[in-house]
């Protein structure tokens, strides 16, 4: 009954939120008071809007002044993702014990609900990797089969170490040799694209919500699930590309929209599965935007190369002879 209660208390709190008379005050909440206190409270989209507006700043800050700031937050994810390699170490333990709590308690229906939410989020999936496809065809003009024949192997190492970033010099080596994107084309979309492309994370992360959503009886309504689209889009800009970090980052989606995040030991059992194809199709998208920028901005590689080093520039003389004058100097 207790439980219930919780429950029921969440979905008013849901409900009140989101109201369409609300929508003004709830945009104007989005812009938080106190930065120190959003980052307390776990408020996601103020502190997403709090980061955004920091580093804007930091962008226009001289540089020498910024630095130290930057290597402090560097420092302090870098102990973070420590601290989650170490909870990670311990997670099939401990998915193991709530798992069979949960079973023994619910029974083999709470077995099925997962299975129902693995089967919803690889087509979704697979939606979108059949999108990037299409993208590739109709704008970057390239060849399905030899397109997918490239970029198998970042593909497969993606897969299989659920890591965008541990494939980031394969995806160079692959943009700039098997697809013939030029080099700073290749260093600047691969990089950002592993920060901020997270398509297939954002997708994970909004039907995680909902399903859970279900399984506690949160009624979010229509525009709780455009709250939750918002929030899992933009906590999945800017996520880092390491294993396990997006069940960290839907514990705070899920407190935003008042949905216990004790219920993510549900789905902790099959998250390494769909993280690591997740994972695969982050990647195809940043290579897919490698080549769609290629062939919107840059024009064929081949045109390129063909005048390169043909066009005389001030710091470069023209590399054909000069013709020779017949007329010699007359004699004075």
């Amino acid at each position: 009954m207790g439980g219930q209660e919780i429950h029921g208390a969440n979905a008013i709190t849901a409900a009140q939120l989101l109201r369409p008379e609300d929508i003004p005050e709830f945009i104007t909440s989005l812009f938080p008071r106190d930065p120190l206190t959003t980052f307390i409270s776990g408020n996601m989209l103020q502190v997403v809007m709090t980061a955004a507006i920091i580093g804007m700043a930091l962008m226009m800050t001289p540089p020498e002044q910024r630095k130290p700031l930057l290597d402090l937050l560097s420092s302090v994810q870098a102990a973070c993702m420590v601290i989650v390699g170490w909870v990670l170490r311990f997670a099939p333990v401990a998915v193991f014990g709530l798992l069979a709590h949960i079973t023994a308690r619910v029974g083999i229906s709470a077995l099925i609900g997962t299975g129902a939410y693995v089967a919803t989020v690889l087509p979704g999936l697979i939606v979108l990797f059949l999108v990037y496809l299409a993208i590739v065809v109709l704008i970057a003009r390239r060849d399905v089969r030899t397109f997918l024949h490239a970029i198998r192997e970042v593909v497969l190492l993606a897969f299989s170490t659920s890591s965008s970033a541990a494939v980031m010099p394969l995806s160079f080596s692959t943009a700039e040799h098997k697809l013939k994107v030029r080099a700073s084309v290749a260093r600047f979309v691969i990089p950002l694209g592993t920060t901020i492309n997270m398509g297939g994370t954002a997708l994970y992360q909004g039907v995680a919500t909902l399903f859970l959503a279900q399984a506690f009886q949160v009624d979010i309504g229509f525009f709780g699930m455009l709250l939750v689209v918002v929030i899992a889009t933009g906590a999945a800009i800017g996520s880092p590309g390491t294993p396990g970090v997006g069940i960290v980052i839907l514990a705070t989606i899920l407190n935003s929209v008042g949905i216990p995040p004790a219920g993510i030991a549900i789905i902790l059992g099959v998250d390494r599965l769909l993280d690591m194809c997740r994972t695969a199709v982050n990647v195809t998208g940043d290579l897919v935007a490698c080549a769609t920028i290629e062939q919107l901005f840059m024009g064929p590689v081949e045109l390129a190369e063909e005048h390169l080093g043909k066009v005389p520039t001030p710091a470069m003389p023209s590399s054909e002879p000069k013709p020779r004058s017949d007329n010699k100097p007359s004699d004075s």
